[in-house]
């Protein structure tokens, strides 16, 4: 089993202190989540090497942004078993993953009578998506 000390040497930010000079313990990652040194290391070489707009340049640069982006797709492709790395989509957060999902793939299912059911415990990210589509829609959101 994986000790939880050892994770949050992963995450540089988990090594701070509180205001109680307590452990920073982080709970809102559907806002902005920590991310491990691994990660902080990857955007900076990915920053200082070849930033530049993928699929969109025949330029150096934006050629090897677009293979870096690729093969990071392939990777989460391999990693959660999809059948093709274009099902794997990134986006900037949570948020718009919700939205993404709520808009594009729900929208156009959900009708009159449906039900949509969320937690009370949802983040309010997870909660005004929604909303606002059972509303559009005429479904119903219950919240267990």
């Amino acid at each position: 089993m994986i000790a939880v000390a050892n994770i949050r040497k992963d995450f540089p930010i988990l090594s701070t202190k509180n205001h109680l000079s307590q452990p920073l313990v982080y709970l809102d990652n559907a806002a902005s989540a920590q991310k491990p040194q691994v990660v902080v290391d990857a955007l900076s070489a990915f920053y200082t090497r070849y930033n530049a707009n993928i699929h969109r340049g025949v330029y150096d640069i934006a050629m090897q942004a677009t293979k870096a982006y690729q093969a990071a797709r392939e990777k989460v492709r391999q990693f959660i078993g999809a059948r093709e790395a274009r099902e794997c989509i990134f986006v900037r957060g949570s948020t718009e993953a919700i939205n993404l999902v709520a808009g594009s793939f729900v929208r156009p299912r959900l009708g009159r009578g449906d039900n949509v059911v969320i937690s009370a415990m949802e983040h309010h990210a997870n909660l005004v998506p929604w909303q606002m589509l059972c509303q559009q829609a005429g479904a119903e959101l219950r919240i267990i």
